[in-house]
């Protein structure tokens, strides 16, 4: 599993969000100021993805203000999402990549350990796409606790 690092070009991508509508990196590249934040998480309402879809909700203005935007991206369906941004009041895109073509393409899937056990699945991961579409960082097996802190470190924005 090939995974995304600095300075190359991430892969475009455009994905079924709910409501009926896409979300595609090369579009929100155009409206973002400095970049794109996507980040990849294994299911929907699990404890560890609702800790880190609500830290990305509540920094969410923060990261605007600062030029990003974010998107959220895993295998759920689009009504197990629906229910997790009714839920959780999330207010960014969640896009739905059932066959993990998108996962994979861009290292956010493939094996992992969990619990001592190899598995295949999906990655806990984020990438900081810049402006002109390259990977300004790449983060992989990020831990769900902190990781937007981090983020918002490494961007400059809790200094």
């Amino acid at each position: 599993m090939a995974r995304l690092e600095e300075g190359q070009q991430a892969p475009d991508f455009t994905l079924d969000t709910i409501g009926g509508g896409q979300v595609s990196l090369s579009e929100e590249l155009h409206k973002a100021e400095k970049g794109v934040i996507v980040y990849f998480y294994p299911r929907a309402m699990t404890p560890g993805c609702t800790t880190q879809a609500c830290d990305f909700r509540d920094s969410e203005n923060s990261l605007r203000s600062a030029g990003y935007s974010v998107i959220g991206v895993s295998p759920d369906s689009i009504a197990s999402l629906e229910k997790f941004v009714e839920k959780k009041n999330l207010n960014f895109p969640l896009a739905s990549d059932p066959s993990k073509e998108m996962l994979t393409e861009w290292g956010a899937y493939g094996e992992k350990k969990s619990f001592g056990r190899i598995l295949r699945g999906v990655i806990r991961s984020t990438i900081i796409v810049s402006k002109d579409g390259t990977v300004a960082k790449a983060f992989y097996n990020v831990k769900a606790t902190g990781h937007v802190a981090r983020i918002r470190k490494e961007l400059g924005i809790d200094e």
